[in-house]
Formats: C-alpha cells, structure tokens, sequence
C-alpha cells in the first residue's frame, strides 16, 4: 500500500499530467461516411466530391494582379482566379531578413475553386484585364467544364472595420449553360496552406478550423495521423449539416479565414501535408483546406451572386475582439485565440499588456515589450501581495507548531485516525489553516498557464527584442554546446526560483519541502523550449518574490496563542474528522465481518387457532 508521501508524489504528477493533455490540441475525429448525390452531372460523392472532368492546362505565361493597402499586398494570379500569396507588410520573419509572405505552400491560390477533394487541385481561369480596375479590382471570369460560368471580383476593404487592411472582398457570380441543374456544392473554396513559419514554432498549433453554433473547432495538422485507438486519416470533414459562420487555416500567429456573408449548410474539409522550411531541411507538418460553396442548385437562366469576406493577416488579439463588437458581437472572432480554459485570465493580461505598451511607447519605444511584460508581472504580484503575506504568516506559524505535531506523531505512532484527529484539534486550537501556505500557489495556477497561453500566441512580441533576447517570442538562445541550446533566461528562472523557495519558512513537512525544491527545476524544463517572454514573466516575479519574502522575513514571529473557546471547526477539519470517522467504522466492520451470530432462534409462540367464517 503506498503511502502518504507517495501518494503526495503521484497526486502532483497527476495533475501536471492532466494539465498537460488539456492544452495539448485534440486529435479530429475521423471524418464521416461520404454521401452519394444525383446532380444531374458526372457522380460525385459528398465526401469526395470528385468531379468526372479533366482540369484544363493552364496557360502558358501566368498574369498577377497586386492589390495592395498600408497593411498587405495581396498577390493575385490569373492561375486559378484568387490570392496566390500576401505579404504582411508590418510582419517580419524571424531575423527580421523578409516581409511574412501567406500561402507558399498552398496548392493552389486563396479562393481558388476546388473541383476535387482528395487533391485539393484548383480549376484554371482566364483573366480578362478590361474588366478590373488597377489597384482596386481584380476580375477572373471562366467556363468551367461542367457548363458553369463563374465570375470573381476581388477588391479591397473599404468599410471602417477594426484591421480592414487585412480583408479582401470577394463576391462571386454564377450562370449554368449546361442542361438539368447543377449543385454549386460541388465547388469549394480553397482556403490556403498553413505551415509554421520557423522551426521553434509549434507545429501543434498549426491547423485549419471552422467556427458554427458559436463553438470553435480546430483540428491540428498532428491530428491526422493515427494514435492507440485510431487510425490515420487522410481527411477530415465538419458535419454536413453545420451551418459554417467562417472557416480558416492557422499556425502560432497567423490566419487566413474565408467568411461568407450569409451562413449555410457548408462543408470544410482539410488535408495534411509536409514542408521543409529550409531546402534540404527536417519537414514539418502542415495542413490545407477548402470550405465548399452552400448547396444552391443552378437552373440555366437563373443566375446565383454570392459574397465573401476573406482575412489575411496576423492573430492579434485586441484586433480581433474588437471586430467582433464592430459586428454586433458573438461573431466569433475573437475565439480564433484559442486561449483554452482559462481564457478569460489570458485575454485580460493581453488587453493590459497592450495598454501598458501604448503607454511606454509615449516615453520610449525601446524594448518596450520587454518592460511591458515587466510592468505586467509587478502589477499581478502586487494584487496578490495580501494573499502573500498571509500565506507566508501562516505558514511561520505552522513552523512553531511543528514540536507539538512531533510530540502527537511519537504518541500515535499506530493510530493515524487519532492522530489526525488530534492534529485537526491542534490546529483548531490555535486557529492555524492547514491549507493556508498553498493559497498564493493555487491562485498563481490559472495566472501562470493564462501567461503561458497569452504569451504563447502574442504575435505582438515576434521580433521584439530586450536585453541579450534577440526575439520575445521564441527561446533566447545565447549559443550551443554539443548542438544543445544553451537558453539563458530559463536558468536564471530556475536560479531565482530555488532562491526564492529556500527563503520560504520551513513547516517540517520534508516531503512537502522537497516538493518546493523540485519545483524550480519542474518549471525549468516546462520553460526551457518555450517563448522568452514566459520566462521573463517567472524570473521578475521571482525577483519580485525574494524581495517581499525579505520584507516579510523581518516582521517579528507570530507568537501561538491557544484560543479559549477552542476554536471553530474549520471546513478541511471537519471533512478531515468526518473521513477519520468513516475510516475507524470500516475498520469495525472489518473486524466483525468474520464472525457469525449463533445464537439460537427463539421458538414462535403458539397462537390460537385460525377460524373461518
């Protein structure tokens, strides 16, 4: 049977494991059954959707339309009829070396029609130059094979949205020259190619989703191979009944989204693939998707316009919540931050981190994100200074009342029910919280994984330098030692750390100090391969913690002052008492279970006699 040390061990194991699992991305599920449907064409299949024609050739010299604004240029090519890349203008590569150029991967152009799903190759357009107008529009017009006349025209934002320069407009015209009906659904638009930028990047969080019924649905490029209990997956679809408000594709700090203007009955689908960042170098995973047009049917004479609003750009998070109050809220913009549980403490600490950027800036633009973070950490830690100092004044007084505690341990060496019951009365007596010392370290809980996940997808702190930290978004690598990278904040982390826990009072738990002293290297390691940025915010609140647990350290000793009442039962001593109650009757039971009772049955009375009548 394990004991109570180790079952303290596999409890801590058991959470970080469980925490762990909870922010890792969830595997896709497999995709569901394709349908058959009768479209008055070749067969095709809705999870499929392969259509019986051949994609034409396309033409020999390709003509690109740039249709640019402060924030990208978005480069338009007549192979395929949509956005065969966009520079971010504002965004730089990591090395600061070129503009973020979207869609390098991508097997085909932004928009572009998709005419089979396995492939995701994209039918062919002619452009037709008269009718756009240089810089504004962009027009593509083509007979498809199956009888379909479509026509795109792109054009840039003009409305006062919240990151308008990130949008184009795409509306879409239809007209049907064949004979019966045609499903538009047959078609679909390619969403882009979405891999991670660098190599630190975390390719868990590269992906395509799709947003309906105000959830959010993402599933990583990981997600497609197979693992214990499945199987590998060359595609994932959404449910053919959802209505899709807005699909898109993403890796840590980018997306291209393709939103309609009317929600309808659509489908998403992606499909893995693999990268080399570098020529010659290691391949990363990556994903492509497409999301279809609604299920319209198409009579010849009747002709179908639909809109579309597409996104390019970075996944900032004021940005983005803004847009959606700009659009009446509930729009799901903002959830494209997947922050995860505690969401709520990771879109505050962004709001305040961008406002006391915008304040620094004022005074100077200096490593400002840097001290931004700084100022940040101060402000938490000063919020929570009173929990602090009650922690840690509890916790003293635990350390006073330790020789007692011994003196009950050495007097129930075989009674753990007494004991305890007695140490609950201790503790009453002196009105001492057991539990009072982990209070600052529970609350510190949804804060350090809100920084973590905030930090982890601030795309404002890419290329943002502080200090010897080249770039606050990725680990501050100072050099290599037998081609490991030696990253210099996480050991001071883990040095201020370790400090910061000896200063702590000591409660006479040696299973719980070890615990304190492994932590600095448990974080070490959960840090090391991450942002900079996360272990700027641990190391200054270490700092900041050594200074106050000085302080603290020169406050006199709390003195134990039995109370005379003997104190009101506390909640963890009542449970505590009700358990060793519990515990103590089992064991009752369990020392009479074996024995029978045999004593004999008494002999019935006799009663009269029954009579009828």
């Amino acid at each position: 049977m394990y004991d109570r040390k180790t079952w303290i061990v596999l409890a801590v194991c058991g959470v970080l494991i469980a925490l762990n699992i909870h922010f890792t991305p969830k595997k896709a599920p497999p995709a569901p059954k394709p349908v058959a449907e009768d479209t008055g064409q070749a067969a095709a299949t809705a999870g499929e959707a392969a259509l019986s024609v051949e994609t034409p050739p396309p033409p020999t010299e390709e003509e690109l339309i740039v249709l640019e604004n402060e924030k990208v240029a978005f480069t338009l090519s007549n192979i395929g009829g949509g956005i065969k890349f966009a520079d971010l203008k504002e965004q730089k590569n990591v090395g600061r070396s070129s503009k973020v150029r979207i869609n390098i991967h991508g097997a085909g152009p932004i928009a572009g029609f998709v005419d089979d799903r396995e492939k995701l190759e994209n039918s062919t357009y002619a452009y037709k130059a008269d009718q756009s107008v240089p810089g504004e529009t962009a027009v593509f017009i083509a007979k498809l094979p199956t009888g379909v006349i479509a026509k795109k025209t792109f054009s840039l934002e003009n409305s006062d949205i919240p990151g308008k320069g990130y949008f184009l407009k795409l509306d879409l015209a239809f007209e049907y020259t064949g004979i019966g009906d045609f499903d538009l659904s047959r078609y679909g638009l390619f969403l882009g190619s979405s891999a991670p930028l660098h190599e630190k990047e975390r390719a868990a969080y590269t992906g395509f989703f799709w947003y309906s019924d105000n959830e959010m649905h993402f599933h990583a490029a990981t997600g497609f191979k197979g693992g214990w209990f499945s199987s590998e997956k060359s595609i994932i679809n959404s449910e053919a009944e959802e209505q899709i408000q807005y699909a898109g594709i993403t890796n840590q700090f980018f997306s291209i989204v393709i939103r309609p203007e009317k929600e309808a009955k659509t489908l998403v689908w992606g499909k893995p693939q693999t990268v080399s960042l570098t020529e010659g170098g290691k391949e990363y995973p990556a994903v492509q998707a497409a999301i279809s047009l609604p299920e319209i049917s198409l009579s010849t004479g009747q002709p179908v316009s639909l809109s579309y609003r597409i996104f390019v750009g970075p996944k900032a998070n004021t940005m983005l919540r803004k847009l959606d109050n700009a659009e009446g809220g509930g729009d799901g913009w903002g959830d494209m931050m997947q922050y995860g549980f505690f969401s709520p403490v990771s879109r505050f600490l962004n709001w305040l981190l961008n406002l006391l950027h915008d304040g620094l800036m004022k005074v100077s633009s200096h490593e400002s994100w840097g001290l931004a973070i700084i100022c940040l950490t101060l402000i938490v830690r000063i919020a929570i200074w009173p929990l602090h100092a009650k922690s840690t004044h509890s916790m003293k007084r635990m350390s006073k009342l330790q020789p007692k505690m011994k003196e009950l341990k050495e007097k129930y060496p075989d009674d753990p029910n007494k004991l305890n019951t007695e140490m609950m009365g201790l503790y009453r007596k002196y009105g001492i919280n057991p539990l009072g010392g982990c209070l600052p370290m529970l609350i510190q809980i949804p804060i350090f994984f809100g920084f973590f996940r905030m930090l982890d997808y601030a795309v404002e702190l890419r290329n943002q330098p502080f200090l010897w930290v080249d770039d606050l978004s990725q680990p501050d690598t100072v050099a290599h030692f037998f081609g490991i990278p030696i990253n210099l904040l996480p050991i001071v982390m883990a040095a201020t750390s370790a400090i910061q826990m000896a200063m702590m009072p000591k409660t006479g738990d040696k299973m719980q100090q070890r615990i304190m002293m492994f932590m600095p290297l448990m974080f070490f390691f959960f840090c090391y391969a991450y942002a900079s940025a996360l272990a700027l915010y641990w190391t200054t609140q270490n700092i900041f913690s050594i200074g106050q647990t000085y302080l603290m350290n020169k406050i006199p000793e709390p003195e134990l002052v039995a109370r005379k009442d003997g104190g009101k039962k506390s909640w963890v001593q009542r449970m505590a008492e009700k358990q060793a109650e519990m515990q103590k009757l089992q064991q009752q039971r369990g020392k009479s279970g074996g024995m029978r009772d045999v004593t004999p049955d008494k002999p019935k009375k006799k009663g009269p006699p029954r009579t009828g009548g």
